[in-house]
């Protein structure tokens, strides 16, 4: 027993010798619990979240009667079950209908969002949707629309009530089996199908006024309004970083700005928030300070810090309400309302409570990388701010070299602190990202939004084309700047998808070295170098086919080789970022595509004309044939048939060699039985499950395989 009791004491007492620093872990380990319900293969039972319910509540019970000295591991313990519940209950409360078939027929419903998709064509969100012959039970809450062909007999505004014809279908699995999970995004958006129309859309009623739309129309009418004050880009750029509409940004300007590291310039995040919040708190400030009276009798201070609050909500509406905005609005709400109270709250502690607040109440943002970059970036500028003031180290330097020295090392710490997230979710490092952010941050924070806070003041005077005219030049500064860096040869250094491992053991990992205090600080880099060794041993899949069987890539030495330089781009550049890989699907085509047999398993894809019969006399030449088609015939024992059938029920396929055989990978085995997958089969999360299975044990002769995990592994037999 007493061997027992001296590891608890030891740690009992590590954890004592953290005190007051230990809510700094709360938002950690409630995410670990978040993180345990979004990585769970099968959807949690109910019986599951009433277990967990009452070990919570005990723990909670616990806490209220224990000294404090023994409450950490039980408090770190109900944080992991609140975690884990908040994700389950909002998972469910978000449910809505999707769609479990391809529809083409008339969609009728109101405009809810305008963007644009990654080929530039507009996207129309639409709730209230209509769906010919479809019961209104299985209708979905929301659908997307992009538009092609001519449409010029609407433009398109919030509230606006349309009708189409479109080709539906349910939110499509990953492109890649272990690459991003749209459907899981989707349904937290309660998006129940996809789809696209190439007929003009019409105006099917009046456009609703109501009050649920008010927002999404002042949006819209501002961004109109700056894009025909400045023209092109730079208008364009004005009505992203105030009004968090993007549909004006090319592909072309997206893209300078990723390849430049300056793409956080179009988030609304910190940088946005307190500047604008700033400018209005010392504008207010300045202006009481002018009239004698308010200056001798009024809290100066604390009115305008209460005007910034104000100004800084409205400013998060109109953004449109993303994860960067609110984590920043929330600390700045902490700061001024640390400002009423005469306190200083410009701390860790403002950055856990932010990242409290928003798992709680969106916990579906932490696999994110919005969430991810918004706090890595944070929680790091902070800490490193939080030595440099502590230590004096700028207190004796001339005024103009401390703030130049702050905008560089804020770029460098930003840029370090954010790398491994940008380069796990975007396959990039921008090589010259730090050069293009100390030129280009001192110009939006000295020009840019100071100019866009006199311009919201002088609106109602007529007067906001002053400041504007101000803006616009900076603001093709900004993007000239992006272009050029962009053009540098090597601007950009392509990186191959990490394991699943990395991200998660790197950030924490770097949260326990900035987290804790004490000699066992240092140890929080072993997670970190652990996190990049997996990702520098990271092999990518021998052979993978696209989600309705017509596109299939084979890895050479040369790099992933594609079967077509057309059709299937957006799984092709996929493929080709996740490989590490410049994504040009025309150069990838034209490398030599070798056999696709891998470890003595002969596979072979067959499309185009008189597909039957080849796949016929394939099957008697190859263990495994792959077709975009539908083979309606007998199974032949000959060959395992990967048809249409199953990849639809599959989703996309990786194939890698091993020792003495291949593992076959689904995404749909990837993203396990949970409420967002796995619904072409029904309700019945256990009965598709087992439809899976019986898909995947269909007999072949000379072919024998084992389960592992929710992967297939393959191995010819010995005659």
């Amino acid at each position: 027993m007493t061997l027992f009791l001296r590891p608890l004491e030891w740690i009992l007492d590590v954890f004592d010798g953290q005190r007051g620093r230990l809510f700094l872990w709360l938002p950690v380990v409630l995410g670990l619990g978040v993180a345990l319900y979004f990585a769970a293969p099968y959807e949690p039972s109910q019986m599951s979240y009433v277990v967990l319910s009452v070990a919570a509540l005990l723990s909670g019970l616990i806490l209220i009667i224990i000294p404090a000295y023994y409450a950490p591991p039980f408090t770190f313990f109900l944080m992991i079950s609140v975690g884990f519940l908040f994700a389950g209950f909002r998972a469910h409360d978000v449910a809505a209908p999707v769609l479990t078939y391809r529809y083409y027929g008339p969609v009728e419903g109101r405009v809810v969002k305008i963007d644009r998709s990654a080929s530039e064509a507009v996207r129309l969100t639409l709730d209230q949707v209509i769906l010919k012959n479809t019961d209104p039970s299985r209708t979905p809450d929301r659908v997307r629309v992009s538009l092609h062909g001519a449409q010029e007999y609407i433009t398109p505004e919030p509230g606006l009530r349309v009708a189409l014809t479109g080709h539906l279908s349910p939110p499509p699995s990953a492109a890649d089996p272990t690459g991003f999970n749209f459907q899981r995004m989707a349904w937290f958006d309660r998006l129940g199908a996809v789809g696209y129309t190439r007929v003009p859309v019409l105006r099917a009623g009046p456009t609703d006024k109501g009050m649920s739309l008010v927002i999404h129309r002042l949006r819209q009418k501002l961004s109109l309004a700056l894009q025909d004050r400045i023209a092109g880009q730079a208008g364009a750029f004005a009505a992203a970083i105030l009004t968090g509409d993007r549909s004006g940004i090319t592909a072309q300007t997206a893209e300078n700005l990723r390849a430049s590291n300056l793409s956080h310039l179009l988030a609304i995040s910190g940088l946005h928030m307190g500047l604008l919040t700033g400018a209005v708190f010392a504008a207010v400030r300045g202006f009481l300070a002018l009239i004698p009276f308010a200056f001798f009798y009024f809290p100066n201070k604390k009115i305008a810090a209460v005007c910034a609050l104000i100004a800084g909500g409205l400013y998060l509406a109109l953004s449109g309400w993303n994860v960067a905005t609110e984590r920043a609005y929330i600390m700045v709400s902490m700061m001024f309302v640390a400002v009423l109270f005469d306190r200083q709250a410009i701390s860790l502690r403002a950055v856990a409570m932010a990242a409290l607040l928003i798992l709680l109440i969106r916990p579906e943002v932490l696999p994110e990388p919005g969430f991810q970059m918004s706090f890595a970036a944070t929680t790091a500028l902070v800490a490193v701010f939080s030595i440099v003031r502590r230590l004096n180290l700028m207190a004796h330097w001339p005024r103009w070299l401390s703030g130049a020295l702050t905008v560089v090392l804020s770029s460098a710490v930003a840029g370090v602190a954010t790398a491994p997230v940008a380069a796990a979710h975007f396959n990039r490092i921008a090589d010259f990202g730090l050069i293009a952010n100390v030129i280009s941050v001192p110009v939006m924070g000295a020009v840019v939004m100071p100019s866009a806070v006199l311009a919201a003041v002088l609106t109602p005077l007529g007067l906001q084309w002053i400041p504007l005219m101000i803006m616009e030049p900076a603001i093709r500064w900004l993007l000239y700047v992006a272009g050029r860096v962009a053009q540098i040869e090597g601007a950009v250094t392509w990186i191959i998808s990490p394991p699943p491992q990395t991200l998660p053991l790197i950030a924490l990992g770097g949260l326990f070295v900035v987290l804790w205090r004490g000699r066992l600080q240092l140890l929080g880099l072993l997670p970190v170098v652990l996190g990049f060794v997996l990702w520098t041993s990271a092999e990518r899949p021998n052979v993978l086919v696209s989600s309705d069987g017509g596109l299939v890539g084979r890895m050479t030495a040369e790099g992933r080789a594609l079967n077509k330089s057309s059709g299937g781009r957006f799984a092709a550049l996929s493929w080709l970022e996740n490989d590490g890989d410049h994504p040009d699907q025309q150069a990838a085509a034209a490398r030599p595509m070798p056999p696709l047999d891998l470890s003595g398993i002969r596979i072979v894809h067959v499309t185009g004309r008189g597909w039957q019969d080849r796949a016929a006399e394939a099957c008697v030449t190859h263990d495994i044939v792959i077709l975009n088609q539908i083979w309606e015939n007998e199974w032949l024992k000959d060959c395992f048939m990967f048809d249409l059938s199953y990849i639809n029920a599959s989703g996309s396929l990786s194939f890698v060699a091993i020792n003495e055989g291949i593992t076959v990978t689904t995404a749909l085995g990837e993203a396990g039985v949970r409420l967002w997958s796995a619904r072409e089969f029904g309700r019945n999360q256990w009965a598709a499950a087992r439809e899976i299975e019986a898909m995947r044990k269909r007999p072949v002769d000379g072919l024998t395989f084992l389960r592992e995990g929710e992967n297939v592994i393959w191995r010819k037999l010995e005659h």
